[in-house]
């Protein structure tokens, strides 16, 4: 369907829209006029419901917007967490671009959207593409494709296909389209280009570009593939729900002593590498040197296709500064780090558990080892290029001593916002000496703040957000818009409840002084044996951590409820291996799928609560045993609990709830996963009854607690399951009109005749036509001048270019220049 959404024409691939999606649009298209607007920054914060068509609508508005709007609205960067998830958001995309050219014909807009991830999942090399492991594929073909192999052979690396793309790839346009990683590597099979570096140089040109978080908000990635990216752009945060822990995490380094012994070997492998570069090419430290006076930014631009390690934060300042005069030399900085390292060795030397901020430890540093703070903000870049003069190709090989050289920018450039701890030992095993020193960022704003200067609309969204006024906090930003949405249901295919004390009424809690209690395992084991028996298919059941369950599961073992499980559903458990919950999983499905049922007893914050859908009988009831509250011991979490108190007026208690009830949210979410689905969300701990908590959750689970559900014995919350699938088992209406709207209901909706609006709609097709045609004719005439100006750069017309040898290089080798001679 096409309507006018507040004056603006949307394409939209479906027949009718969903209240919430309509609604949902509405507060996009205004965050990003509020972001077109002079000056103007258009961040907000939208929590949609599972199931609803956020994708979708965030496609369709945002294209359509760009459609209507080329000047004010540049590319749109949606940003994912998994690979699945972003091909499902390049096929919605291809659907909707399918629609669009159904209304524009062959005046559509040259259209190009694309996914970017790793060398790992775009790797065509026959003998590169078979590995698994991402670090041996990036090993491998940087040992293929760096410049000192090419150097070698002429310019050419060993791998055709980058060779390809270099050679005439990079000359060619992608022609429009949409890329999912199949359509990439398959293209490059085609014409024998690299798909990796072909789709991070396509980025700078498409118009919606699909990848990870990390290629825009960890510093050590962005560098790399994002920087180019221009302010007119939107970027889109799909499942931001834990964002401030990726923030957080890709400016955190946490150092063992193992690190440091490594670091150690590392070190005196360079000294042996340069000793023998010495000896054979000194040029190259030599030409190395004279680029490190320039500056970092010559260092880098030399040596860009290399580009193997990143530096985890690189201000513009820093760029453009000479390097430091005592890291220049290779020796001296060799020299340098091994200084460095020495004074971290002795650091974790502790018997004790040391706190301190950076500056601290800046201090010691400076008077025991006379290192001062301006070199070690170049040290990861130094190293880096280091590396890549040495012809280092297996950096993996380093990866201690790079860890080390993060820590050492890092401390170097930030004073605020960080905390420096040093544990002498794990506290779940005192009694083994395991030194580790934690650089950890306690303000997730540090991370995301470039990506709010720089982009005039940043819109972070997800289905489990609440409370909404906790993310502008934690983040440091002024959204100008804040909303969740409901989920309008042709019928009450939600079933939350809050079940607080068991069949004999004792009150059921995952609190630590209740975790041994037999009795309370006794009852959450009774709970899940009956709604087993009563729920077909599958059920999941989460629980706060591995060892609570572990333990449940030992016990239920021993009182004999196990066995009772079994006799209802097949049992599979989540472990922390990967390989073994993918299998489980696998096992799971095909449980459910033949109709034996299944059970699968997971962890809140693992995978199968983050990643993992259970749609329609996949997932019929999702318990949560407990709330899911993080390790409250931990230092690190300590510090930041402090920081977030003292600089952002965040209480203690109210940011662990927030953050123990967004998980709880994440778990119970896995069993809606679309307006067709329904299943019956189960918080199992008396905790939930209380209003602090429950008004934690988001307002679309809210709602739909009925006041009657909100303090559930166990017998109680069966009875309710069983009346809830009968209920689900009849035929329903979808009511047009209250939760599927048309375009003339929308039309309506805005004081506009259906038929004007109609109208209007048409006048913006035809608008965005004859922009597209008028676009076309320019860049035919641009490149038909284009081909003038070349000709007539070449002299005179019918002249033929010769390449000819007329003198001689500094570097001893035959240079050539083209002369002109008329035919």
């Amino acid at each position: 369907m096409k309507f006018l959404l507040d004056g603006l024409p949307v394409y939209f691939p479906y027949e009718y829209v969903y209240k919430e999606q309509y609604e949902y649009m509405l507060e996009i298209k205004r965050a990003y006029d509020a972001g077109a607007a002079k000056g103007g920054d258009g961040h907000s914060v939208l929590e949609m419901p599972s199931g609803t068509g956020k994708t979708v609508s965030l496609l369709s508005i945002t294209i359509s917007y760009q459609l209507a709007h080329p000047t004010k609205i540049g590319k749109l960067i949606y940003c994912s967490r998994t690979v699945p998830e972003i091909e499902k958001v390049l096929e919605e995309m291809r659907g909707l671009l399918d629609y669009i050219r159904s209304h524009l014909g062959e005046h559509t807009p040259p259209f190009l959207g694309l996914a970017l991830t790793s060398r790992k999942n775009l790797c065509i090399h026959p003998d590169i593409r078979a590995e698994r492991n991402g670090k041996v594929v990036d090993a491998k073909c940087r040992g293929k494709t760096a410049s000192f192999v090419r150097s070698k052979n002429e310019g050419k690396s060993e791998c055709d296909y980058w060779n390809g793309f270099e050679d005439i790839g990079k000359q060619e346009e992608l022609p429009p389209g949409v890329y999912n990683l199949d359509d990439l590597r398959k293209y490059g099979e085609d014409k024998v280009y690299c798909p990796y570096f072909l789709a991070r140089h396509a980025i700078t040109r498409a118009n919606v570009v699909v990848y990870s978080y990390h290629y825009l908000l960890d510093p050590k990635i962005a560098q790399l593939v994002s920087k180019e990216l221009g302010k007119d752009s939107v970027v889109v945060f799909d499942e931001a729900h834990n964002i401030d822990s990726v923030l957080i995490e890709s400016m955190s380094v946490n150092i063992h002593k193992r690190h440091v012994d490594r670091a150690t070997t590392n070190i005196a492998k360079l000294r042996t590498k340069i000793k023998t570069m010495k000896d054979k090419d000194a040029a190259r430290l030599s030409e190395e040197y004279q680029r490190l006076v320039q500056g970092l930014q010559a260092a880098r631009e030399a040596s860009s296709a290399d580009a193997a390690m990143a530096n985890p934060v690189l201000p513009a300042d820093v760029l453009e500064e000479a390097v430091p005069g005592n890291i220049r030399q290779a020796e001296h900085f060799v020299s340098f780090l091994e200084r460095f390292n020495e004074f971290l060795k002795v650091r974790l030397s502790v018997l004790h558990v040391v706190h301190e901020p950076p500056n601290a430890f800046l201090q010691e540093l400076s008077e025991k080892v006379h290192i001062e703070r301006k070199p070690l903000r170049f040290v990861a870049e130094r190293l880096q290029s280091l590396v890549q003069t040495l012809e280092l190709v297996d950096v993996d090989d380093m990866a201690s001593l790079v860890l080390v050289a993060n820590f050492a920018t890092l401390v170097g450039t930030y004073q605020q916002g960080f905390s420096l701890i040093i544990e002498p030992f794990d506290d779940r095993a005192p009694s083994i000496p395991d030194p580790v020193l934690h650089f950890s960022c306690m303000d997730a704003s540090v991370a995301i703040r470039p990506v709010f200067e720089r982009f005039q609309s940043v819109i972070i969204t997800s289905g489990t957000l609440s409370p909404l006024e906790m993310y502008p906090k934690i983040l440091n930003f002024r959204p100008v818009s804040m909303r969740s949405f409901d989920m309008s249901l042709p019928r009450t295919s939600l079933c939350p409840i809050i079940v607080t004390r068991d069949g004999e009424q004792t009150a059921l809690s995952s609190r630590f002084e209740a975790r041994d209690d037999e009795q309370v395992i006794r009852g959450y084991g009774a709970l899940l044996v009956d709604m087993c028996a009563t729920v077909p298919d599958g059920v999941i059941c989460f629980f706060v951590s591995y060892t609570y369950m572990e333990n449940i599961v030992s016990t239920w073992a021993d009182q004999g409820i196990i066995d009772k499980l079994r006799h209802n559903k097949l049992v599979y458990i989540e472990t922390k291996d990967a390989i073994e919950t993918a299998r489980a999983l696998e096992s799971y499905n095909k449980s459910c799928e033949n109709g034996r049922g299944a059970l699968l007893l997971s962890v809140a914050r693992g995978k199968v609560s983050e990643g993992v859908d259970f749609e329609h009988h996949f997932g019929r009831a999702v318990l949560m045993f407990g709330i899911p509250y993080v390790y409250t011991q931990s230092r690190i979490l300590r510090a930041r609990l402090e920081y977030l108190h003292d600089n952002l007026g965040v209480k203690e208690n109210d940011f662990l709830t927030f953050d123990a009830m967004r998980h709880a949210a994440q778990c119970v979410g896995r069993a809606i996963r679309s307006k067709t689905d329904y299943g019956i969300m189960c918080f199992v701990d008396s905790r939930f009854a209380r209003a602090d908590k429950r008004t934690k959750l988001p307002q679309w689970i809210q709602r739909k607690i009925k006041a009657g559900h909100q303090s559930l014995a166990a017998n109680e919350a069966v009875s309710v399951s069983k009346e809830f699938l009968r209920e689900m088992a009849q035929p329903y209406e979808k009511n047009f009109g209250v939760h599927l709207l048309s375009a003339d209901q929308i039309a309506e909706m805005q004081g506009l005749d259906p038929s004007e609006a109609a109208a209007r709609a048409a006048a913006a097709t035809d608008a965005v036509s004859a922009a597209s045609k008028a676009a076309k004719v320019a860049a035919e005439a641009a490149k038909a001048a284009e081909a003038q100006a070349s000709a007539a750069s070449d002299g005179t017309t019918g002249a033929v270019a010769i390449a000819a040898p007329t003198s001689t290089s500094t570097s001893g080798h035959a240079s050539k220049k083209a002369r002109i001679i008329p035919e």
